[in-house]
């Protein structure tokens, strides 16, 4: 979407178009389709839809900030663990609800406070710092642990069933495609994509860039930590070597840069195909996930950088005999 088109969202609210209506239409059907996995597969197939909606939750979470200010951020693991120490530190004094919500406020004032900290600069400083958050908030939590004496981890034992683990990951899932959708409507989303564009373009268009980066990151981390705290009872163990693996961070961007972070459905055609080749490759080679990892990322980045979507818009372009898109950015 060019700034042209987006410039009637800043004049405040345009309603729905008949596109618009037609495509949450879509979305509906897609989700009860997707809501009965459960009730036809089992066992390992449900494990693997759980993994891909988990997945699917992250990235495009991720997408909230990272694609339309075009930050790499790599602090996922942060946020995730995050939420799964708040909801197994207070697993046996409040109710499991009450400790979902305290995650996601955990997760929003740490990412406030990374966001103040990071975000008035240029990008590279971010990405470095999200980079090193995830290990220094492990250390953190293994001297907590150490201080306390409770070095052997912690335990989470909530009564879920697989089937509830799912529909909540993909109940979470879709308010954060109708918060993304939301915002790609707002003043915020039209201030986002001129930041993302040439961010001393915007400044000099009088936006607060800083303010804009971290309301919108304090978003996108806050769905962070409330996966982390859906996931928890399902892993029944936390240990920061596992809360805070930057693994996690890795694969999250991989799988938004394979679907495409140009369009909100983007992370999706991503994550499906990654996860199941990870499922393969974690059983088939599982000590040379690192090396794999790496070699998936520079192929993503150079064989296909506009991801899967790019790839479809420019088939369609040329369909439709027009300038396919990455015709127009070369």
């Amino acid at each position: 979407m060019s700034i042209a088109e987006a410039a009637p969202v800043v004049r405040g609210g345009p309603a729905i178009s008949a596109r618009e209506w037609r495509m949450l239409l879509v979305s509906v059907l897609i989700l009860l389709a997707a809501a009965c996995v459960p009730l036809v597969v089992g066992g390992y197939a449900l494990q693997v839809s759980i993994s891909i909606v988990m997945y699917a939750a992250f990235a495009t979470s991720w997408l909230l900030f990272s694609g339309p200010t075009n930050y790499i951020a790599l602090c996922t693991a942060a946020f995730f663990g995050i939420g799964m120490y708040v909801t197994a530190a207070g697993v046996d004094l409040v109710p499991y609800p009450v400790l979902i919500l305290a995650s996601g406020v955990a997760g929003a004032i740490l990412a406030a406070i990374v966001g103040l900290a990071t975000l008035r600069v240029s990008g590279i400083y971010f990405v470095i710092f999200s980079l090193g958050l995830a290990e220094l908030v492990r250390q953190c939590m293994t001297w907590g642990q150490h201080v306390f004496g409770t070095m052997s981890g912690l335990y989470v034992t909530v009564d879920r069933s697989e089937p509830m683990y799912y529909w909540q990951l993909l109940a979470l899932t879709a308010v954060i495609f109708l918060v993304g959708w939301w915002i790609g409507r707002s003043r915020l989303g039209f201030a986002l994509r001129i930041i993302g564009n040439d961010e001393v373009v915007a400044v000099h268009c009088g936006i607060n860039t800083a303010r804009a980066k971290v309301v919108l990151f304090i978003i996108s981390s806050t769905f962070a930590s409330i996966i982390g705290a859906l996931v928890a009872p399902r892993w029944g163990y936390v240990e920061p070597v596992v809360a805070f693996n930057p693994f996690l961070s890795f694969q999250v961007v991989i799988m938004a840069l394979l679907g495409g972070t140009h369009r909100l459905w983007g992370p999706l055609l991503g994550v499906i195909p990654f996860t199941l080749l990870w499922e393969l490759i974690s059983i088939e080679f599982p000590d040379q996930t690192t090396l794999l990892l790496g070699l998936c990322f520079l192929l993503i980045v150079y064989a296909i950088p506009n991801g899967f979507t790019g790839l479809i818009e420019d088939v369609w372009q040329r369909r439709k005999g027009g300038v396919a898109p990455g015709a127009r950015n070369a």
